[in-house]
């Protein structure tokens, strides 16, 4: 009897984790939100500059406007989904494809704060999903344009990754660490403006979210080489304390958003229902530096790319891709590309703890909602 109350268990236990709206024809389009972390050439395509090399030496052989070695995280999700790299991303003018979906992230973006040189914000990304909705509607009866269908805008999946940028900008502000999470202070902002464009997404059409919360920005070499202060708290794997506090704090007001969301959109008439599902980026990238030795990674806290050498391999003005900077041999495995940016080596790992569902909440994989 036991056995058999153990099974049933698991049974339901499958049945919470998969029970998802899918497509019945098993196709899958991604339209994506965010900022460097899963931007795939916005930025040097709005402003017209270059990035070189050494950046996209792995994989691609070339730069293509990611802001790393080769892969970003998001590459590989879209390799497992059976679609292109979303090379063409929303502000590229020349040769552009979105039939499997648009990549509307920008580096440097917020969610919220005013702050950022980047003229590209959540609500300015979810502003230009609208105005592509609009136009390919308007250009599909002339078969022109993507050609997606509206069956294809109401099944695709809609996946946030935002909220690095407005800590940063928070403390470079001169806010201390309670005025930064305090109630009502720029997280909140963060939080409340990430629920502000799943809603007007939503009310688009959208009903498979998938939202990542950020990643521990005090582990960043960046972050250590120069917001580092005399006296300042790390924790024991010599990340900086604030910043993963504030980071921390961040995706506590997102995973509540994402509950609040989910509840309200998890009702009603099927046609309404929403999946709304928050994957834990933070835990999935820490672990990459609490347990480096583990993924074969070396000098966790330090930057493949930039100039200076150990401890963190990151001065100001001589950073990658600039004559004075230098990159690792290839081969050497690290967790930073250039100090702020992922290698596509750690991209792998994020990529496979994501696609595992393991992270996820509701506990949910990311090609189910696609197959």
């Amino acid at each position: 009897m036991l056995r058999g109350l153990a099974i049933l268990a698991v049974v339901v236990v499958v049945l919470q984790c998969c029970e998802l709206p899918r497509r019945t024809d098993g196709r899958c389009v991604l339209f994506n939100f965010g900022d460097s972390n899963s931007d795939t050439g916005s930025l040097p395509a709005a402003y017209g500059f270059y990035l070189g090399p050494p950046a996209g030496r792995r994989f691609f052989h070339r730069t293509t406007g990611r802001w790393s070695d080769g892969r970003l995280y998001i590459d590989f999700i879209a390799e497992s989904l059976g679609i292109s790299y979303l090379q063409s991303p929303y502000l590229e003018s020349s040769g552009s494809n979105f039939t499997d979906g648009v990549n509307f992230a920008v580096a440097g973006a917020t969610a919220a704060s005013n702050q950022s040189a980047i003229p590209f914000p959540m609500a300015t990304q979810v502003n230009q999903f609208l105005h592509f909705k609009n136009r390919t509607r308007d250009l599909r009866p002339l078969e022109l344009g993507s050609m997606l269908k509206e069956e294809d805008f109401r099944g695709a999946v809609y996946s946030i990754d935002v909220g690095q940028n407005d800590i940063t900008l928070a403390f470079l502000a001169n806010l201390t660490l309670p005025e930064i999470v305090a109630d009502g202070g720029p997280l909140a902002a963060v939080a409340a403006k990430v629920e502000d464009a799943v809603r007007a997404l939503y009310g688009a059409g959208g009903r498979k979210f998938w939202v990542y919360n950020t990643g521990p920005l005090g582990c960043l070499p960046q972050t250590l080489a120069l917001r580092q202060k005399p006296g300042d708290e790390v924790d024991p794997v010599g990340c900086l304390a604030a910043y993963n506090t504030a980071a921390r704090a961040l995706n506590a007001g997102l995973a509540a958003a994402c509950r609040r969301l989910a509840d309200e959109y998890g009702r009603g008439e099927r046609a309404d229902r929403a999946t709304v599902v928050c994957t834990d980026m933070y835990a999935i990238k820490y672990d990459l530096f609490a347990n480096h030795s583990q993924y074969g990674f070396e000098r966790p806290l330090m930057a493949c790319c930039g100039n200076g050498g150990p401890p963190y391999n990151y001065v100001n003005l001589k950073t990658c891709g600039q004559p004075t900077a230098t990159a690792c041999p290839e081969g050497e495995r690290y967790v930073s590309w250039d100090g702020v940016h992922y290698t596509e080596d750690a991209n792998t790992i994020v990529a496979s703890k994501i696609l595992s569902g393991d992270f996820s909440e509701p506990c949910a994989k990311l090609d189910a909602l696609c197959t």
